[in-house]
């Protein structure tokens, strides 16, 4: 009866250990990629262009055929190019971005890892080329209740075209924050 209880309490700690490698979010497998993306403005494009980004799958999304995306492109009535966070269109709450602001000396590259707080997750966030700004991902995966992230780099803004282009890269690993490319360690 003791052999039994002693594998019965020490075999989930065993098997968390060996998964894990002692980090609780286990092992990443995806690899971390810059992508080049451009969106249309929520108001003003075709329903054809995507307006929105799904940091999870790390795609551009039309937002008449889902609202599975974390944020969206719009061009306000004043010129002002924003991105709103799903959150501030009422989808869902736990997406976020954060403004790049206090990295004015580091490039793209240069930023290695998303911060865990400071997401604004019901405003608007003005956006400007050549600054740098992450998001935190609406989905919520594993059992410990974590996001994924991503940075973002404006890469120019076209009024004509209503568009944006910037370069991201979303780590796909369920709350790793490591923002360089390659398979993330943490």
């Amino acid at each position: 009866m003791r052999r039994l209880l002693f594998i019965v309490l020490l075999l989930p700690l065993g098997l968390a250990g060996g998964a894990c490698n002692g980090n609780p979010l286990g092992t990443a497998t995806l690899t971390n990629v810059v992508d080049t993306v451009v969106l249309g403005a929520l108001v003003g494009t075709g329903l054809d262009v995507p307006s929105a980004f799904a940091i999870a799958s790390s795609s551009v999304v039309r937002t008449d055929q889902t609202s599975a995306f974390d944020f969206a492109y719009n061009i306000e009535g004043n010129g002002t190019h924003v991105l709103l966070p799903a959150a501030a269109l009422g989808i869902s709450n736990a997406t976020g971005l954060q403004p790049g602001l206090f990295l004015a000396d580091q490039t793209f590259t240069q930023i290695t890892q998303a911060p865990l707080n400071g997401y604004t997750s019901l405003d608007t966030l003005t956006i400007a080329v050549n600054q740098v700004y992450y998001a935190r991902s609406s989905v919520v995966c594993t059992t410990l209740g974590v996001p994924v992230y991503a940075k973002l780099h404006i890469l120019s803004l076209d009024d004509v075209d209503r568009t944006v282009k910037m370069e991201i890269l979303a780590n796909r690993n369920c709350g790793f924050r490591d923002l360089e490319p390659g398979v993330p360690s943490s």
